[in-house]
């Protein structure tokens, strides 16, 4: 929608690069300017990135600063979203306790809102992907790690302190790969970084019985994307490796459907990269693990923002800072 005040700038914040978008229509993006995080060089330096391309892509476009209506960061967990503050995410280890929305707020003069990836996905997804026309969804984001974004009664939930949606770190097996510092949870078996350890066990697995794999030639530089590429070429090893990390996530999935009930659970990340290859041994293990009328009712179906998704939810957030800045302007003038 677009706003009666001017532009949205939004911030997506990951541990490789960071992204500063424009919008006055969301979500349809102005300008994009791209950087390297650069974590190790500690937070300052990023986050002088970001306000440098707040300020140019509103000149680009013909813009003042006065145009801006408000700011919308996304960034991985864990953080404080109602005093927005970044709190050393994993891929973020040096940003301890950077406070964000204020650090913009003084700069620029309007609201800013920090959400964590999962939980902006998942709005994203909800006002303009496939959660589209839903009350209930969960959004995955199935990228390096496993995180959710819940969206219950048409509204984000985010738990008493902003920790809702930890799927990654629910144990599913009593042994196998550790994601998330647990052995066999979520993020283990269903994650990128889980699919490359998922990949290592079934290298080890066919080396002791002679089975032939591609995967042999690779030895420890085995990721997700290496996975896949074999198993696209008929690689029986990499095939099961994704055929198991697909049933993973079904159990997972299958654990949200009992508790929340939701209708629909979107799916980013590798699902967008792997389609049915990986959601369909997903949805034979939510059917086969969860209760048939929390199953009957739940689609399983990929993110449809694709790799823009992370622009999309930084907007998104932005327009929810909007929202609130006109809901709190709209108090003080009834008082």
């Amino acid at each position: 929608m677009p706003t009666k005040h001017g532009v949205f700038a939004g911030v997506d914040i990951g541990g490789t690069k960071t992204a500063v978008v424009l919008s006055s229509v969301p979500p349809q993006v102005l300008e994009r300017i791209v950087f390297p995080t650069l974590p190790a060089n500690g937070p300052d330096h990023a986050v002088a990135s970001i306000i440098a391309a707040i300020y140019k892509t509103l000149k680009s476009q013909g813009f003042a600063v006065e145009d801006l209506a408000a700011i919308g960061v996304s960034c991985g967990s864990p953080l404080d979203s109602h005093a927005g503050v970044i709190q050393s995410p994993p891929n973020l280890q040096s940003w301890d306790q950077v406070p964000i929305k204020a650090i913009l707020e003084r700069e620029f003069g309007v609201e800013c809102l920090l959400e964590n990836d999962a939980n902006a996905g998942a709005l994203a997804e909800f006002t303009f992907g496939a959660g589209k026309g839903t009350t209930n969804i969960v959004f995955l984001t199935m990228g390096t790690g496993l995180g959710a974004g819940l969206i219950l009664n048409g509204h984000l939930y985010r738990g008493c302190s902003d920790a809702a949606g930890e799927i990654g770190h629910v144990r599913l097996s009593s042994s196998g790969p550790s994601g998330y510092g647990k052995t066999g949870s979520a993020e283990g078996w269903a994650s990128g970084a889980g699919m490359a350890k998922v990949a290592k066990m079934a290298l080890d697995a066919a080396i002791l019985t002679s089975t032939p794999t591609v995967l042999a030639q690779l030895g420890e530089d085995l990721t997700a994307q290496v996975v896949w590429e074999a198993a696209r070429a008929g690689d029986s090893v990499a095939c099961a490796v994704v055929q198991t990390c697909g049933e993973k996530l079904g159990e997972a999935i299958a654990i949200l459907a009992d508790i929340l009930n939701p209708e629909r659970v979107v799916v980013g990340g590798l699902a967008i990269r792997m389609g049915e290859a990986i959601l369909g041994p997903a949805r034979k293990a939510l059917e086969r693990e969860s209760l048939p009328t929390a199953s009957a009712a739940c689609d399983v179906v990929m993110a449809e923002l694709g790799e823009e998704i992370g622009d999309v939810a930084a907007l998104v957030v932005a327009m929810e800072a909007e929202r609130k800045a006109t809901k709190e302007r709209a108090q003080v003038g009834a008082v």
